[in-house]
């Protein structure tokens, strides 16, 4: 079969690379470790996070430096890590590693849990410095909730009679389970919940004070009967809120279902009245919405700028001060309002009116469909698409490569003398897409590059991923022969 190498986008994990030109100390606090010396160094360490990586993975170069300002700044309290695969394959095969990069956090040299966490320096040194100290801090007054809770982040506090109380033991070990998304705090003074409207053992949701706002509680009271599950529903399903601030660092939970956001100047830090004054206009029509299945969100669009440039056509002037809207759905799916944002709601009433009757068009990023295509390989674009790789009649064979990928050119002749054997054959088409300027459609996972799906006649709604199973001592021939034996199975199937 054809041979693909893929660098993998960090989905669970990252890794690094000291191409960040700061100083030389900050690459120092990230520790280098092998096959030779794996073990025996980490052992030294309560909490360590390690990241597996290959010197020539594009994504490794783009962390590094965020990985290493974040080393420097929990240094002498989580130590971060690094392995080369390329050069230490047996520790890495170890830990099961099989794309790049990959994350893990550590404990005493044992392999502890995936870091699931956010990408960015920032993030990384919250998540992490969450894994340090007790998984619940223990509050004993109402100056230690009231310390505890003025937080950028939402608290969930828990509230009991007394230390032998079996609600307090379940909510340790859904802390223990949970302290890398969220902060815990427990008490067993029965007076902190009074204040709250809670006269008996409760958990407490403190959403952060600079969101406070007139169209929901601050704080939510959890009163059913507490199991590690029923907890992890609760905060999942009240933690947000109704708009929340949407970041890089909490964007992918968020995004798990439909999700409105309103970009604009957005600054909690410098201006939180003016941050406010928008969310607050977004929220009262968002409050008509409740129950609908979409979400709303806030967003600073100067951390997004890239993303909305890219994902939505959206520039740097468009809208002004005002906010500007966008939908994304959990499958993937694009709205953007094109009206100007009106201060008293209409224009994004009108918005979600439509989108609710199903009035609104997609949008799809797509490159302009080519006036000649006439090669042996076909060039398919996002507008394109369903007419070339859903045609019903034809069996087709679709890469989506990036442009600066070393595989996809690696594999072009490759992949080009295929298509030229199967040319003649009417039912075989051989296409290729740029899924870096295009939207990749639904049903196709792209994680990698290169990634090449077959799309059969009369099952064009399940596409086949085309798999690496081994090496060929002639992978030319071979991509050619395998490649000729799976399409004409699928185009006559």
């Amino acid at each position: 079969m054809i041979w693909v190498l893929q660098c993998f986008f960090p989905a669970v994990t990252l890794v690094v690379l000291s191409g960040f030109p700061a100083a030389v100390s900050s690459r120092r606090d990230v520790l280098e470790l092998g096959d030779a010396d794996f073990d025996y160094l980490a052992t030294e360490h309560e909490t360590m996070l390690v990241k597996f990586y290959a010197p020539w993975c594009g994504h490794c170069k783009k962390l590094a430096p965020e990985f290493e300002k974040a080393a420097s700044r929990l240094k002498g309290s989580v130590q971060l890590a690094k392995v080369d695969c390329t050069a230490n394959s047996e520790t890495c095969s170890r830990f099961g590693v099989s794309g790049y990069p990959t994350l893990r956090i550590f404990r005493y040299g044992k392999d502890s849990a995936p870091y699931d966490g956010p990408r960015t320096a920032e993030g990384i040194y919250e998540t992490m410095r969450r894994q340090t100290g007790p998984d619940s801090m223990h509050l004993k007054t109402k100056d230690d909730l009231k310390a505890f809770v003025n937080n950028h982040d939402a608290s969930i506090v828990g509230v009991f009679s007394g230390t032998d109380s079996p609600r307090l033991a379940e909510f340790l070990k859904a802390a223990t389970l949970l302290r890398e998304q969220f902060r815990f705090a427990h008490s067993t003074n029965l007076q902190l919940a009074e204040e709250h409207g809670a006269d008996s053992e409760c958990v407490l949701l403190f959403r952060p004070p600079r969101l406070t706002n007139a169209f929901e509680d601050s704080v939510v009271i959890f009163r059913d009967y507490l199991t590690i599950g029923s907890l992890r529903r609760f905060i999942r399903d009240h933690i947000y809120g109704l708009c929340p601030h949407m970041t890089i660092e909490n964007r992918d939970r968020l995004r798990v279902r439909d999700l409105l956001t309103a970009y604009y100047d957005l600054d909690y830090h410098h201006n939180l009245p003016g941050s406010n004054y928008w969310r607050n206009r977004v929220m009262k029509v968002a409050s008509k919405y409740v129950g609908r299945g979409l979400t709303f969100s806030v967003a600073n669009k100067k951390d997004f700028l890239l993303e909305l440039e890219e994902d939505f056509g959206m520039g740097t002037s468009d809208g002004g001060e005002l906010p500007f809207i966008t939908i994304r759905t959990r499958l993937g799916h694009k709205y953007t309002m094109r009206e100007e944002f009106t201060r008293d709601g209409a224009s994004l009433q009108r918005f979600l009116e439509d989108y609710f009757a199903g009035r609104l068009k997609r949008y799809i990023k797509s490159e302009p469909i080519p006036e000649k295509n006439s090669g042996a390989v076909k060039v398919v674009v996002a507008e394109s698409f369903d007419q070339v790789v859903n045609d019903p009649d034809k069996g087709v064979l679709i890469q989506f490569f990036s442009p600066s990928c070393p595989h996809c050119k690696k594999l072009e002749p490759v992949y080009g003398e295929l298509a030229d054997t199967l040319r003649s054959d009417p039912k075989i088409v051989i296409a290729k897409m740029n899924a870096v300027a295009n939207d990749v459609p639904l049903g196709y996972d792209v994680q990698g590059f290169p990634t090449i799906y077959f799309a059969p006649v009369g099952r064009k709604d399940e596409p086949v991923r085309y798999q690496v199973t081994h090496l060929s001592p002639h992978p030319r021939l071979e991509a050619r022969w395998t490649s000729a034996t799976v399409l004409d199975k699928g185009a006559s199937s």
